[in-house]
């Protein structure tokens, strides 16, 4: 492998060992051939969340320019111009190794970019639009390197546990979002809890959820539950490592939701976290798991 693409290949692990401990545990448990091509997409997705997320490095205007920037760039790789990036030369190999569909990836920056104008979504339809780009598509990128004997039945599933994976990030990270003025909670939901945006700065400012709050909170885990459940068929499709690289993915990031039930809803006192003794039981449990369906309810 060329250097500059080894490089690559490496700053994108190296981001998803940093930021993205669930899903880098899960990747170890594949074949050392197809770990770098995760890493990649990993990478590609972080480095394009971080363009947008992180304010402190311009205006929304900035943020935008240094999107499009990056994306003309990741376009022109695809032509087969020459890209002077840290990242893209591993995300362009995998593409090119796997034939990913290019309309994901358009899909995923288009939503990159909603996130620099879009704060707030009247209701979970507007929220799901957002997050075909976010998320779903993740899920079917991931198909080809995963290798399902049935790509058109694994790709439902592949799209519903995108969406729990995010939604699982929504509930966790309120007040993060909230940071930045992004409330990824549907406001029609708020309504019906009778929360305010107001009620979520406060709760952020005192540390302290409210009871109707902690509902609002509750709704949303069964919500993002549903989406698990979904996704649960997909998982024996996979061929063996495979499946349990998703299964164990799957069982830690639902955990994150039994850690906010256990913290009673409250998503402002403390960030949920799934501890490393109990991520070591889950990937046990993953790993000793033959065709049942892997419970993902408090321990």
């Amino acid at each position: 492998m060329p250097t500059e693409l080894a490089e690559a290949y490496r700053r994108c692990r190296d981001l998803h060992r940093r930021h993205g401990r669930s899903y880098f545990l899960a990747t170890r448990l594949l074949p050392a051939g197809k770990r770098p091509h995760v890493h990649a997409l990993y990478g590609f997705a972080r480095y394009a969340d971080e363009i947008v997320d992180r304010t402190d490095t311009g205006t929304p205007e900035d943020r935008a320019r240094r999107l499009r920037d990056w994306s003309d760039r990741f376009l022109a790789g695809l032509h087969g111009e020459p890209v002077d990036d840290p990242l893209l030369p591993a995300v362009l190999h995998t593409v090119g190794v796997f034939d990913l569909d290019l309309a994901d990836f358009a899909a995923f920056l288009d939503s990159m970019a909603m996130d620099l104008t879009v704060r707030r979504y009247a209701d979970y339809s507007a929220l799901l639009s957002y997050m075909e780009g976010s998320a779903a598509v993740i899920g079917t990128l991931m198909l080809p390197i995963l290798g399902p004997a049935d790509p058109a039945a694994a790709r439902e599933p592949a799209r519903q546990l995108g969406l729990a994976f995010q939604l699982t990030n929504f509930l966790r990270d309120v007040a993060e979002d909230l940071a930045r003025d992004r409330v990824y909670l549907p406001q029609d939901d708020l309504a019906r809890f009778g929360v305010t945006t107001a009620d979520l700065r406060a709760a952020a400012a005192a540390a302290r959820a409210t009871p109707q709050i902690k509902s609002l909170i509750a709704h949303g885990i069964t919500r993002a539950r549903t989406h698990y459940a979904a996704a649960l068929p997909g998982l024996d499709l996979l061929p063996g490592t495979s499946r349990t690289c998703v299964r164990t993915a799957y069982l830690v990031y639902a955990a994150i939701l039994d850690e906010i039930e256990r913290a009673d809803h409250d998503v402002f006192a403390r960030r949920a976290v799934v501890p490393a003794h109990r991520r070591a039981r889950l990937l046990t449990q993953a790993l000793l798991t033959k065709g049942r369906a892997p419970s993902h309810r408090p321990a």
